[in-house]
């Protein structure tokens, strides 16, 4: 289960760095063949919310879902970049190398 951390100056406050996207993500690159209930629970999301954030994800070209028997593998796009502008120069390959020991693939410079 996902842990957060508290805020210490007493505000009671639970955040996290990263976004339950960037968290599902993550958990699909340590193990591509991972159930979503057990993805879910590894962020906890509820599987419902694990499914969208999965979908948002294929949509957005960060991962390719394929049907194995009764069971899905997905393959990570580490070339996708991050959407938001700040960090939008950099590839998501960058995240799950630092997180998930997942090798970064670098893509060809933009004109």
């Amino acid at each position: 289960m996902a842990s957060t951390v508290t805020d210490d100056t007493g505000g009671g406050r639970n955040w996290t760095f990263l976004t339950n996207h960037g968290h599902v993500l993550l958990a699909i690159a340590r193990d591509p063949t991972a159930r979503l209930r057990d993805v879910a629970a590894e962020v906890g999301v509820t599987e419902r919310a694990a499914q969208a954030i999965v979908a948002d994800l294929e949509a957005g070209g960060y991962l390719h879902r394929t049907r194995v028997g009764r069971r899905n593998e997905y393959t990570l796009n580490p070339a996708g970049r991050f959407r938001h502008p700040a960090e939008a120069d950099r590839q998501v390959g960058d995240l799950l190398a630092l997180f998930a020991d997942v090798p970064t693939a670098k893509a060809e410079p933009q004109a």
